[in-house]
């Protein structure tokens, strides 16, 4: 029932910006953790930074830091990735995960389909 959707990929310059959107379907009691993952072509998939609610934020990947934000919104259900000088090695796909526990009081462990982010030298 709970679905994850990730918007606000494209294709973008080297040095330019895009800010994703993960959108939570439906009215959650507690987000347990959130995070964003990229994938990219020939490599593993990595976490690039997550919130865990009881814990804190961790630790951004050495290869984004000081370069990407994760934010969160909850009056909107929302999650975002800030990304800013973006590099060719940015391309990827980037996925959303959320783990936390519905109004339902069912607990949920979903990810999004992913969005292309393209970044040209």
């Amino acid at each position: 029932q709970v679905q994850v959707v990730e918007s606000g990929g494209g294709l973008v310059q080297a040095g330019g910006s895009l800010r994703l959107s993960c959108a939570i379907s439906e009215r959650i009691l507690r987000i347990n953790k959130v995070g964003w993952y990229r994938l990219a072509p020939g490599k593993e998939q990595r976490e690039l930074v997550a919130i865990n609610t009881s814990v804190g934020p961790t630790n951004y990947a050495d290869s984004v830091k000081g370069r990407f934000t994760i934010s969160r919104d909850n009056a909107k259900n929302t999650v975002y990735l800030q990304m800013n000088s973006l590099k060719p090695e940015d391309t990827a796909v980037y996925y959303c995960n959320v783990r936390g526990t519905s109004a339902t009081l069912s607990t949920f462990d979903v990810w999004g389909q992913g969005t292309q982010v393209t970044v040209s030298s």
